[in-house]
């Protein structure tokens, strides 16, 4: 009879934290007293081949998920949403004298949330014409709006698709109503159908819709009709994540009070299996797997240019409450509360809260790390960029990745395999300095 460990039986559960990895080095080491760093980066010259791009946080939705760890806000007045949309776009103009924006046009443009689909198509179009009179939307390849499907009529969308977005993120999660209401999710499955047929209809390049694995009272039974679900609605693309349960929710709350550690959601080898089940239904379907949560029915047009840019270098100015930004090399984080926030802004600065302007070495494991999670990466791209040869310099990381069959290593190519690529998030701190290794990633 075969024993279970259970330290190894522990590790498999969801216990409370972040293990999704956005950025690199991990944001604790962002700093106050670096904020200089960021404003200095903003008096410099671009280089000529940087993509541009800029992501607009809106923080507002109908209510908040049980699992949500972002900054948003449930009460909400229409005073309140206009003076946060003036405050964006004094935040755009106050950028369009920077130096280092001067003259540049973005290549994408990414509306976030919260839920950006919670503004009126009047707010929305007042401010994106409002935005593109300061930095031009001209050159935009690519412009994605996140919508929750409850939000959305036949005038909002219209509206949505008027404003240029090419890419429209449905933020489904899952088809069950009541896995639905117990999560917190403001919308039921109804509007999802809705919303979807709305989109198909007006017309928009391409529609992905979000699923979660693993929420609270998810089931095998009904997981595998989630996936029929989305097969049968024929998205551009899928973008599967994996349940975790950060600190700063409501669940990680419930649990503190009821002293439990383990979360009430599946453990991290159940949410894998349904992952790659999902996977194996989508390719069997003629989709591609193009990253550790994204599956593409036509790779050769349905692209994800926010994320291709931004694992590869480029800039980003992040516009709202506690955005996060990228230029010239340095990393930054807006305000966190949205008084501060507003406050800087109607002092005429900049509303910077913390920074940290990482080494060469530290920009190129931040590289690696978020191409890694495509699945594959290219050795001769970190040769001509760095000029570190990232075999030689990772090759104890390598080397155990290669002895638990993660990853196979050719002549100029890395390929996770699938069981790698279903944990991938869990596999990069092998790559961080060891100043990093014990921090949180989130």
């Amino acid at each position: 009879m075969n024993s279970v460990d259970p330290v190894e039986n522990y590790k498999n559960q969801t216990t409370a934290g972040n293990y999704f990895v956005s950025n690199y080095p991990p944001y604790s080491f962002w700093k106050t007293n670096r904020i200089s760093e960021a404003f200095d980066a903003l008096e410099k010259q671009s280089a000529v081949d940087t993509p541009l791009g800029i992501y607009l946080h809106i923080p507002f939705c109908r209510k908040r998920c049980h699992f949500c760890y972002f900054k948003v806000y449930t009460n909400n007045d229409a005073a309140m949403l206009e003076n946060y949309i003036s405050s964006m776009i004094t935040e755009m103009t106050l950028y369009s004298k920077k130096t280092s924006i001067t003259g540049r046009t973005p290549k994408f443009v990414y509306f976030g949330g919260g839920t950006p689909s919670y503004l009126s198509s009047r707010q929305l179009i007042s401010l994106t014409e409002a935005l593109k009179d300061k930095v031009s939307w001209d050159d935009a390849d690519e412009i994605t709006f996140e919508c929750e499907p409850g939000t959305l009529t036949e005038n909002k969308l219209d509206g949505i698709r008027n404003i240029g977005v090419t890419r429209l993120s449905l933020g489904v999660e899952n088809f069950n109503d009541e896995l639905l209401k117990g999560n917190g999710r403001a919308h039921g499955s109804k509007e999802i159908d809705k919303a979807y047929r709305l989109a198909r209809l007006i017309g928009f390049p391409q529609v992905n819709i979000d699923l979660i694995a693993g929420m609270v009272g998810e089931t095998n039974e009904n997981w595998k009709k989630c996936i029929e679900k989305t097969i049968d609605l024929e998205p551009d693309s899928v973008t599967i994540y994996q349940m975790e349960i950060p600190f700063n929710t409501t669940v990680f709350q419930e649990m503190k009070v009821a002293g439990q550690e383990v979360a009430p959601v599946a453990d991290w080898q159940t949410k894998r299996r349904w992952v790659n089940e999902a996977f194996e239904r989508l390719e069997a379907s003629g989709y591609t797997i193009t990253s550790a949560y994204t599956a593409v029915k036509n790779p050769a047009e349905t692209r994800f240019l926010y994320r291709d840019f931004l694992w590869t270098g480029a800039d980003l100015i992040g516009l709202g409450v506690a955005s996060f930004s990228h230029v010239g090399g340095t990393n930054y984080q807006n305000q966190q509360e949205l008084s501060e926030y507003k406050d800087s802004l109607s002092a005429g600065r900049l509303p910077i809260y913390r920074a940290l302007t990482p080494s060469i070495e530290e920009r190129l494991i931040r590289e690696l790390i978020l191409q890694l999670k495509l699945g594959e990466v290219q050795p001769s791209y970190f040769l001509k960029k760095f000029k570190i040869d990232v075999n030689k310099r990772f090759s104890s990381a390598l080397s155990y990745l290669q002895s638990q069959n993660y990853i196979d290593v050719g002549n100029d190519n890395w390929s996770l395999r699938r069981e790698g690529l279903l944990q991938v998030d869990n596999l990069l701190a092998e790559f961080f300095l060891e100043k990093h290794q014990n921090s949180r990633y989130t």
